[in-house]
This record gives C-alpha cells, structure tokens and sequence, in this order.
C-alpha cells in the first residue's frame, strides 16, 4: 500500500538565502527534477564523510572542453574521488586547454565555414585546429619519449595519465589527480588524439607496450579491499559502465549518483537508470541512489557548491 507524503510546501527566495538554503527548500518542494537533486546532495555528503567508502568519480570528456573542467579540477583538488574513470577525450582537453585556448561558439554555426577556417565545433565550443592535434601530437611524443628514454617500456592507461599530469600545471585535473594519488584510468583510451599519440610512438618504438590489464590489477586491488563504494556518475558511456562493471565484483556501490540527459526508452546504457543497475549487481538493493535528469554543465557548479556549504 502506498501512503501519501509530506504537504508540498511552496520556494520562497529571499535575497540573503544561501545556496544550502534553496537545497534545504527544495527538499519539501515536491519538485519534479529537483527532488532528485536535493537528493543527489544528501547522497555525495553521505558518500563523502563515509570514511570506509571508495569513491569513483566518472566524466565523459567532452565536458572537459567547457569551464566545467574548472569544477572537475577542484574536486579532485579537494580529494572528493578516490579514483577516476573518464574517456580519452578527457586527456586531448586537458592538454590542449593547459596550452591554448578553446573559444565561445555556438550550435548553429556553419560547420563548412568552420572548416575552411581550421576550427572543430564541439556543441557551443569551438577548438582551433593548432590547439587540437597537432599540439597534442608534439606533447605526447614529448612526454612519452622522455618517459621512454627514462626506462619505461609498458604502460597501463594510469600510468599514462600520471606521466601527463607530471607534465601539465595547476589548471589541469590529471595534475592534481597526479599530486593526490588519485588513479585515473581511460578503458577506451585508444579512442582519441592521445590514444592515436601512443600508438604513433609505437610504430618507432618496437619494444614499447600499452598494457590495459594493468589497470585491472589495480582496480581490483582497490575494490576487494573496499568496505563500502559509491560513485558520481557524469554522463554514461564508457566511462559510466566502466565504473558500475568493477565494482559488481564487490557486490555492487553503496552510493550512485548519476547525471544524464540521456532517456532510457531506447534500452541504452547512457539512459538506463541508475536502479537499473541493481538486477546486475553493479549496486545494490538498499544502495542510497538517484538519477538526476540536467545537463551537467548547468547542474554540477551548483550541486558542488552545495555540497561544499553542507560538508562545512
């Protein structure tokens, strides 16, 4: 039998509210969306102050190209991750923002045009073609051929990000990832400039090895030993599924919160909801879980400056 709730009480905003105190509103709302956002806050404080949790962080990397890379950078500054999931994109961007510029753009503009000027189009984001590929080409052959020439023969995709965030500045996540120890693994790293990069500086380095299994060794000595596990979740893909499939092996995460725009009637992973997740093991029955349906770009600045006035 299902009971009703709480009265649905109305938002009142006063010009000396502070964000914690809309969230705390927003709580009694009865708000559509925004129930699920106050409770992804509660969910990431729980997941945070719990000591025995091992927190996954997971972000598609075109989100790397906007200032949401700013926010992403802080977190993993603050050490709100214990391990990072992300695609190759997320390193392409890392790179080329730390030594060029990207610039403002929009969705509607000629993409023939764009072309002939040497510019990509990334949505609303536009990225110069001497900031992109080539830039990333003389960087990575840089940092791999020093990391070579320094005895290093195999690499996992951890150990690719590491050697790169020893090579960028504070701007960067992977240097702040680097300076924390947090691991960041890429299980689609050939899928991009970076990837292209490493393989390139195998063609003239015969004895040289990309060994992803290595970053399984070090995933599952670090979820076999985990009490606890709980993830954010921005955007699916990869990235996404790479998080939830390591850690059905622990039973599945304690905490998930997963942002999305994606809709699940298509039966695809970037739409399935979180709780979906649970008739595979990938987190369990009495998880504390949501899915919040908003663009990430819009929706983390303020769930994360939330978060920050809830944890003082």
């Amino acid at each position: 039998m299902v009971e009703p709730g709480k009265p649905v009480k109305d938002i009142h905003i006063k010009k000396d509210d502070t964000i914690d105190s809309i969230f705390d509103q927003m709580s009694t709302s009865g708000g559509f969306e925004s129930k699920n956002l106050v409770d992804g806050l509660n969910i990431m404080v729980d997941m945070v102050r719990d000591k025995d949790c091992l927190k996954f962080m997971s972000f598609v990397g075109a989100v790397v190209s906007t200032g949401l890379r700013g926010v992403i950078t802080d977190m993993v500054k603050n050490k709100m991750c214990d391990v990072i999931i992300t695609t190759c994109g997320a390193l392409d961007h890392d790179i080329a923002r730390h030594y060029s510029n990207y610039l403002e753009g929009s969705f509607t503009m000629d993409d023939s045009e764009l072309l002939e000027k040497e510019i990509h189009r990334l949505g609303n984001v536009l990225v110069p073609l001497k900031s992109y590929g080539p830039l990333i080409e003389e960087k990575m052959q840089s940092f791999l051929q020093k990391a070579y020439s320094d005895g290093k023969k195999e690499m996992s995709t951890f150990d690719v990000t590491k050697m790169i965030g020893e090579n960028l500045g504070e701007d960067s996540f992977l240097y702040w990832a680097n300076k924390n120890n947090i691991p960041v693994i890429v299980p689609g790293i050939m899928d991009g400039a970076v990837g292209s990069q490493i393989w390139m500086f195998s063609q003239g380095h015969n004895d040289f090895r990309l060994n992803v299994t290595a970053d399984a060794d070090l995933l599952s000595g670090l979820i076999f030993k985990a009490k606890k596990s709980g993830a954010l979740m921005i955007g699916g893909g990869i990235s996404k599924h790479h998080t939830l499939w390591w850690n059905q092996y622990r039973e599945g995460l304690d905490y998930a919160v997963y942002i999305t725009t994606a809709q699940e009637f298509d039966g695809s992973l970037s739409g399935a909801l979180v709780r979906e997740a649970i008739s595979w093991g990938k987190v369990t029955k009495d998880a504390k879980q949501t899915t919040i349906h908003a663009e990430a770009t819009t929706i983390l600045p303020f769930l994360y400056l939330a978060l920050l006035a809830k944890l003082k």
